[in-house]
């Protein structure tokens, strides 16, 4: 085996001794041992023109021992060597649609005008965007040079679309030469090195091993289910990265424990869903329970759902953030009387409250929590608005205030849970409330609580999953400091002595009906 680096694409400068980075000699093909894994690591100077967006290949040939590459030797043989070339160095597009800028020009901490890009996928680049299209070349730290271990006889015209770009057929005999497959399969897009004019000296560890074919097809398969879903819009770029993170980086227990926990969260949630939606169907009575927390839920959902409009977040989640908003819009309907306001030029919804929300004490205490913690949530929105205003940067006023109004959802959601607390609290019962989707969603955040150490996720991120588990703890202790009152209207309209009752008018009419009969 030979390895030049070059920075043209095709190699012929076989006398070149400063292009030759590695040499091996009796390296086994279709044979499994350590003789057949070969590596080695040095470091690399890059010349003037790498630095400036060049180019860099690794041109890898094989031979039968006592074979050359070169053609120009005597001893050259067509049908005893085969290569491939490698690009070590890859290209990205900075995002010019994703500029951001301190709205309030030259701020502390960030200059005017300053522009954050982002480097992102060839596929997301704004082609609308006048003007040409910035790259940034990244070096590749680990190359891995795989032999296939494959003596398939294929048919003529019959090779797998998947194998036929890496098969090198011999015209004259038809046969195939060894399968040379650069495997980039675990190297993470984290890893890769930015090429910039201060880079002096770049680390390259090359390695040649074998490969299975069932390994090999393999990884070509899971590639293309990834180019699949990212096309499809059901994957963003940098989440196959992170499923391989696990892989790699996790440990092996972990990751089954990580895939059982992942089976119940799904399950879970769906069970919560379906008796929220049972609940609400076949809720009669809004007594005990906070229509203004219903109300701000669909507000900010409606707020989270704008945001990942705003920044391209992927159709799925759209679609179910957006399905979200509409059955909490779905749950206002339920919760109040909405109305047609036909008497203006423009027709407009009018809420109006239910008879058994505002018939009693209920209404008054969801006011009233309502109200002094509105004071709070004003002010920590407002403060945090400001601070995003003067410190970060954002691509238009729109963008700060989405960015903003998420945020203040993100940190602050737990308030919009107290009034529910409060209610419970002033009527001093909590037979009113879904107490099954309750559970589930606790369950839930049980699961969260074991991801927000298991899997890498923003500060706040992890803080929103352990206040909702104070909040539930909270609803356990009244659940404890008040017992179940069997005379209050249940969830589904009912009270427990109305039932007891019916159940013994029944009982006592049949048995009448039975003796009337006998």
């Amino acid at each position: 085996m030979w390895v030049y680096l070059s920075e043209h694409e095709r190699f012929n400068d076989f006398g070149d001794e400063g292009a030759l980075v590695w040499h091996e000699n009796g390296i086994p093909y279709a044979v499994w041992g350590q003789e057949s894994s070969r590596s080695l690591s040095f470091k690399y100077y890059p010349s003037e023109a790498l630095k400036q967006n060049g180019t860099l290949y690794a041109h890898v040939f094989f031979a039968r021992s006592g074979y050359t590459p070169d053609p120009n030797d005597p001893e050259f043989q067509p049908l005893a060597t085969f290569g491939r070339a490698h690009p070590i160095v890859m290209y990205f597009p900075k995002s010019k649609a994703g500029k951001r800028r301190s709205l309030l020009g030259s701020s502390e901490g960030s200059d005017t005008g300053e522009t954050l890009k982002e480097v992102i996928d060839d596929d997301q680049v704004d082609l609308k965007d006048d003007g040409p299209v910035e790259w940034v070349s990244y070096w590749k730290p680990n190359v891995t040079v795989n032999l296939v271990d494959d003596f398939t006889r294929y048919a003529h015209n019959g090779v797998p679309p998947n194998i036929s770009p890496y098969l090198n057929v011999e015209p004259t005999t038809g046969n195939y030469y060894p399968t040379i497959f650069f495997n980039d399969f675990w190297l993470l897009r984290d890893k890769l090195v930015q090429i910039n004019g201060t880079v002096d000296e770049l680390v390259l560890n090359l390695e040649v091993a074998p490969i299975s074919m069932t390994k090999w097809q393999l990884f070509l398969q899971i590639d293309q289910s990834f180019q699949i879903h990212r096309s499809y819009g059901s994957m963003l770029e940098g989440e196959a990265d992170e499923l391989k993170r696990v892989f790699l980086e996790g440990n092996l227990y972990l990751l089954a424990v990580t895939m059982v926990v992942s089976l119940l969260h799904s399950v879970f949630d769906m069970l919560a869903f379906k008796n929220d939606i049972q609940f609400w169907n076949k809720n009669k009575s809004m007594e005990g329970l906070s229509a203004k927390s219903v109300i701000v839920s669909f507000i900010s959902q409606l707020i989270i759902f704008l945001y990942l409009l705003d920044n391209d977040t992927s159709w799925m989640i759209l679609a179910s953030s957006g399905i979200g908003c509409c059955i909490e819009f779905w749950k206002i309907g339920k919760a109040m009387h909405i109305e047609i306001d036909r008497s203006g030029r423009i027709p407009m919804l009018r809420f109006r409250d239910r008879e058994s929300y505002s018939g009693n004490k209920t209404k008054e205490y969801d006011d009233l929590a309502m109200k002094y913690l509105s004071y709070v949530l004003f002010f920590l929105a407002a403060c945090s608005s400001v601070y995003s205003l003067m410190y970060e940067q954002h691509k238009s006023w729109y963008s700060w205030i989405l960015s903003s109004l998420t945020s203040c959802v993100y940190m602050f959601g737990f308030i919009m849970m107290c009034p529910q607390l409060f209610i419970n609290y002033k009527l001093k019962s909590v037979a009113h409330l879904p107490w099954r989707q309750m559970t589930y969603k606790f369950l839930n955040t049980i699961i969260d609580d074991l991801f927000a150490f298991v899997i890498k996720m923003p500060t706040l991120h992890r803080l929103s999953v352990f206040r909702d588990d104070i909040i539930f703890l909270i609803y356990l202790y009244q659940r404890w400091k008040y017992p179940v009152d069997k005379k209050r209207i249940n969830e589904f309209g009912f009270g427990g002595e109305e039932n007891g009752s019916d159940e013994a008018t029944n009982a006592n009419a049949i048995k009448d009906d039975d003796k009337k009969t006998n």
